[in-house]
């Protein structure tokens, strides 16, 4: 396995690039790369060429620190520090709905595998808020409850809720908090089930795998990166490379390996089979706040990309074989 780099563009947005998710393809295009930026925008780009595919969206009053796309691919959502979620259409930008949080109380979101709910991570709310997808009501509050003998974080409070993932059979929830824990949800039952440990830091950014509904991969400030059997509450490989903050993970299409990007400015391929980072892209100069894999799908699409995004302000785009 390996990743070739294919192009890097420079000045992607006005300021730090913090988000990057790709929207699936539909019938009509491609899918497309989406950013979302301090510069208060959201930009989508062709899947190649990394060629702005339409003006930027704009709607919220502070940087854009999170983005999501529907499985449908045709509806997304950016979060913003200014506490407001803006879902709106993919092909004509007109907006859909607006959600709005207390302050900082909106972070990481997702939608849940079929798309029928957007889970947000709510920072010092202690809690992951679930949006039905049909009418934009909050549907669910899903507390994240402290571990037993657990020392406050760093906002010296409560939880504070990083990020969210959801298993590829929507079963499962798990959210990653400043404190270091991941907690773990019975989606049906609305029921915390168990806290995952290990970490010793922000827990900024995790995924499932693709191919094993039990597995979650965890990227943590801690400069590890963990592997936990999420039903199991056992943590079953760590690995470490990164020499600072690891900000973001994500899985391989194919389950075989992972990416991460970190704030010493670089992206690894982790081989899961061997444990271990087998190569580092040293394309941006400034630390990596997202990875992203294209979805599998599309009329003749094949090769399977990964974009990454950072705080350079440049996107670059890499093949993965």
């Amino acid at each position: 396995m390996k990743l070739a780099g294919l192009k890097t563009v420079e000045n992607a947005h006005d300021e730090s690039i913090w988000a990057a998710a790709w929207v699936p393809a539909t019938d009509e295009r491609p899918a497309l790369l989406m950013t979302g930026s301090l510069d208060e925008t959201v930009r989508l780009w062709r899947p190649d060429e990394l060629a702005p595919a339409g003006p930027p969206s704009r709607g919220h009053a502070l940087g854009v620190i999170s983005v999501a796309a529907h499985p449908a691919g045709t509806v997304a959502a950016s979060a913003s520090l200014d506490s407001f979620i803006r879902v709106f259409d993919v092909d004509s930008n007109a907006s859909i709905a607006t959600l709005e949080a207390p302050p900082s109380e909106v972070w990481n979101m997702q939608f849940d595998p079929k798309g029928t709910v957007l889970a947000v991570a709510g920072g010092g709310s202690a809690s992951v808020k679930l949006w039905d997808t049909s009418t934009w009501q909050l549907i669910a509050n899903l507390a994240v409850p402290r571990p037993e003998g657990a020392r406050p974080d760093r906002t010296g409070s409560g939880k504070f809720v990083l990020s969210v993932a959801w298993s590829p059979d929507g079963k499962r929830l798990a959210c990653g908090s400043m404190d270091g824990t991941i907690a773990v949800f019975d989606v049906a039952r609305a029921k915390f089930l168990h806290h995952l440990e290990g970490h010793s830091g922000p827990v900024r950014s995790l995924v499932f795998s693709p191919v094993d509904p039990r597995v979650l991969f965890t990227a943590c400030d801690d400069t590890h990166v963990r592997i936990y059997d999420a039903d199991g509450k056992s943590m079953v490989g760590a690995m470490s490379d990164h020499v600072s903050w690891v900000l973001s993970v994500d899985a391989s299409p194919d389950g075989v390996a992972i990416v991460t990007g970190s704030s010493d400015k670089t992206v690894r391929l982790w081989d899961l089979s061997m444990r271990a980072a087998v190569q580092t892209m040293t394309n941006h100069s400034a630390q990596v706040w997202g990875v992203a894999f294209r979805p599998p799908g599309g009329t003749g699409v094949r090769a399977v990309r990964l974009a990454s995004v950072s705080d350079d302000r440049s996107i670059s785009l890499y093949d993965y074989s």
